[in-house]
């Protein structure tokens, strides 16, 4: 009985690899192809621009919150802190009865470049939430509302 081997014969084989180097050759010739107008110089990629002016400087204004209700004359007239960035973003800070508020500033741009809103937290746990609207680039009003119920007329400006 003739037994019927699984071995390839020497031609088969030969076939085998010189197909499977003809394959590695074209795939390994195609990877760095890529397609250039004839007209159209190689130009090298330029570098991003990078802009030479340097951010406008932040300003700081000079915050008084007065009293609005009752709750808030415990307190009496606090002064704040409000830092402007020049970019619609900021910081608020300020300190009632002892505990130290910080916290962000943003300008509602959707809405007005002149509206916005400040909230703080307090080192112990409580919060502020303001709103309030600029009248010029240097001064504005709004309300101020502790998280004890205490509520604030807010004054902004130089």
């Amino acid at each position: 009985m003739k037994s019927h081997s699984s071995a390839f014969t020497g031609r088969s084989v030969m076939r085998c690899l010189t197909l499977a180097a003809g394959v590695v050759l074209g795939a390994s010739a195609l990877t760095g192809c890529y397609g250039v107008a004839p007209n159209e110089a190689r130009q090298p990629a330029a570098a991003p621009a990078v802009s030479a002016e340097p951010a406008p400087p932040s300003t700081t204004f000079p915050a008084r919150l007065y009293p609005a209700n009752a709750a808030a004359e415990a307190y009496g007239v606090v002064g704040a802190v409000v830092t402007n960035d020049r970019n619609g973003r900021g910081t608020f800070s300020t300190q009632i009865n002892g505990e130290n508020f910080s916290g962000e500033a943003t300008r509602l741009t959707r809405v007005s470049s002149h509206q916005g809103v400040a909230n703080s937290t307090g080192n112990r746990g409580s919060y502020i939430s303001c709103r309030y609207e600029m009248n010029s680039d240097t001064m504005g009003t709004g309300e101020c509302q502790l998280s004890s119920g205490a509520q604030f007329s807010l004054h902004v400006g130089i």
